[in-house]
């Protein structure tokens, strides 16, 4: 609902305030103490919980789908061979064995053919590597439209192993820190992530604990699976003032055959799916447009950009974190639940100090 006529298309009507020290740089004690704002359309009303109460919030024979990708140490330090200068990369995937595509940064003007030299990102007191080489050549090949690099990578054993000797998890800026600690290692993991490929968390994931899970299973609530592999998508805000003009990045997702089956048996018995986060949505949301038909499963890369209008088929209600200032995700909590509500509910959640971002706190949209 928009009541106050804003125009949607505009990147100035995604605008909130909001104070930095709301930022969640650290995240809670435990992940399952978490705030949890209460969000109910049909009415109107907001209320305000804890992560923790999510068991008595769903219904026995509710589906909660999580995302299981699992963030990669893919954050680069190093130098530049020929003039020595400090570089920083992100690994964004592998092409083929011994290709990546690399996003860098560096004082000057990277050319093809150079070579970068990556060293581990820690010493061996914070930090032992898999593999025993102390540097890695990276000679960047060509340059894309994107601005990242095709790179020639020397040979390895494998893609997981070398990352973990080198690479860090690369945090969002707004944690005011390069290197992931201990604790980040620990905590910017959800419970359930195994299948490496992500740049980022998926941060609704992130509250749930063994016991939280426990606790709704015997509730009667179920669970099930995808993933989606967050790109580098999530680094980069929005650069045009007009949404139309937006070019939504990809992103690799599957949705199995049994999460399939499962969300369709949720829907006929009268469930309810609960999407545990906006990488859920989209994957769950794109299953029409890549299968032509029913929810049924899939893979493949998705550029959906989820926008007011839409027509949610899958998503029943949706747990979140909440979103940056004129950023993607919050316009897809607001095609979820509508435009007033939502800037109302960003307002309160300022109001009374919720915490933001990945290491924050969450939001029930039923």
């Amino acid at each position: 609902m928009n009541k106050n006529n804003v125009n949607l298309d505009m990147l100035d009507a995604w605008q909130y305030e909001l104070p930095s020290d709301l930022i969640a740089s650290r995240p809670t004690t435990r992940r399952d103490e978490a705030r949890l704002m209460v969000v109910d359309r049909a009415s109107g009303t907001i209320r305000h919980q804890m992560i923790r109460d999510l068991p008595d919030l769903l219904h026995p024979n509710d589906l909660l789908v999580f995302n299981n990708t699992r963030v990669l140490p893919a954050r680069l330090f190093g130098f530049r061979s020929l003039t020595g200068g400090k570089w920083e990369g992100l690994f964004v995937r592998e092409v083929k064995p011994g290709e990546w595509i690399i996003l860098g940064e560096t004082r000057g003007k990277l050319r093809p053919e150079e070579t970068i030299t990556v060293v581990p990102a820690y010493d061996n007191s914070g930090h032992v590597p898999v593999e025993t080489r102390t540097e890695l050549t990276l000679r960047l090949k060509e340059k894309q439209a994107d601005g990242s690099w095709l790179v020639q990578v020397p040979p390895y054993s494998s893609l997981m192993n070398l990352l973990e000797a080198f690479g860090s998890l690369p945090l969002p800026p707004y944690m005011g820190r390069k290197l992931a600690d201990e604790e980040d290692q620990q905590r910017y993991q959800t419970q359930f992530a195994t299948q490496p490929g992500a740049v980022a968390a998926p941060t609704a994931g992130l509250h749930f604990t063994p016991e939280l899970l426990q606790r709704c299973a015997a509730a009667g609530i179920n669970r099930t699976e995808i993933t989606l592999h967050v790109g580098i998508g999530t680094f980069r805000p929005v650069s045009v003032d007009n949404l139309n003009q937006h070019d939504m990045h990809y992103e690799w997702c599957h949705l199995p055959e049994q999460a399939a089956n499962h969300i369709v048996s949720t829907r006929e018995s009268g469930g309810r799916v609960v999407a545990v986060g906006t990488t859920s949505v989209r994957t769950l949301e794109s299953t029409p447009f890549q299968t032509g038909g029913p929810m049924q499963s899939w893979q493949g890369e998705t550029n959906l950009f989820i926008r007011p209008g839409f027509s949610f088929t899958a998503v029943d209600r949706l747990l979140t974190n909440f979103h940056l200032p004129g950023s993607t995700l919050i316009v897809l909590v607001a095609a979820f639940m509508g435009y007033d509500l939502t800037m109302e509910a960003y307002r309160r959640a300022v109001e009374q100090r919720y915490r933001f971002y990945s290491y924050g706190d969450a939001m029930l949209i039923l």
